[in-house]
């Protein structure tokens, strides 16, 4: 991509933990964003040793050093938006949410991360509460998958209409538009939309793949990088279903367990303005 002196060039920060194994958090978000021609910048919540096997070890990074992260980014390169992923901690997603919140960061795009594709849980059950009273009241555009939606909501997600009454239930904790995937119901992998008033239904097919490792990270950084462009929220969600579905089709092994997605698919990249 050949950038002229003076040019747009559009800006995203992930907060996030990192993966060791290169297929989610960070690593994912980050090459996503590169894959969209986006200028990915990153605040590291915690530093995981994980392959596509099972998470072995996971260090918090210090809520101070947390906090710097996000100020010296915004103070000096900024963002136009920004993601959240894996925030172990109550304290941690408020000191997150209180540097967003102060940054006025209005394209927030938030992951509620909970358990990894292995199965390893990645938040504590204690910092449910703080997801909900202090990091969604800020997000433009929540994307919890079903097993989340359901701890959000307390619903038990087991039609059409429960998913629905979840993602009542999750907007009235202050998103603009909630998201809940569909990669863990039968069937195909509709994406559930609602933005206080309608519900939208993005169709999906399944991609038979053990190669399903990021997934939701890649997904919300796709939106969280279009918004970054420009786009509106509705316009982001669709493009990232599209690009989650042709990184899904175009992965490949690299381990035993489960593999990643390629977060570099063959997409048509929007020219960035200038």
């Amino acid at each position: 991509m050949d950038i002229q002196e003076g040019q747009f060039i559009p800006k995203a920060m992930t907060i996030a933990g990192s993966d060791s194994g290169g297929g989610a958090g960070i690593q994912a978000d980050l090459k996503t964003f590169a894959s969209l021609g986006v200028y990915g910048t990153s605040a590291i919540t915690a530093v995981t040793a994980q392959n596509t096997q099972s998470v072995f070890a996971i260090a918090e990074v210090p809520e101070e050093v947390i906090a710097s992260q996000i100020d010296v980014v915004m103070e000096d390169i900024g963002a136009a938006a920004a993601k959240t992923g894996m925030l172990s901690s109550a304290s941690i997603v408020r000191v997150v949410a209180e540097r967003l919140e102060a940054w006025d960061l209005q394209k927030l795009v938030v992951d509620p991360v909970m358990v990894a594709t292995s199965g390893d849980y990645l938040l504590h059950q204690d910092a449910v509460g703080s997801v909900i009273g202090n990091l969604l009241p800020l997000a433009m555009v929540a994307t919890p998958n079903i097993p989340e939606a359901q701890v959000l909501s307390r619903v038990a997600i087991v039609s059409d209409q429960t998913a629905r009454e979840a993602a009542r239930i999750i907007s009235s904790y202050g998103p603009k538009i909630v998201v809940i995937k569909g990669g863990h119901a039968e069937g195909n992998p509709d994406e559930l939309i609602f933005d206080g008033r309608d519900f939208t239904v993005l169709e999906g097919h399944r991609v038979i793949t053990e190669n399903t490792h990021g997934a939701g990270c890649t997904f919300s950084a796709a939106i969280a990088a279009r918004l970054a462009i420009g786009d509106e929220p509705m316009g982001a969600i669709r493009f990232a279903k599209d690009f989650i579905t042709r990184a899904l089709q175009s992965s490949y092994a690299i381990g035993r367990g489960h593999s990643p997605v390629n977060h570099f698919p063959p997409v048509e990249r929007a020219s960035i303005p200038s």
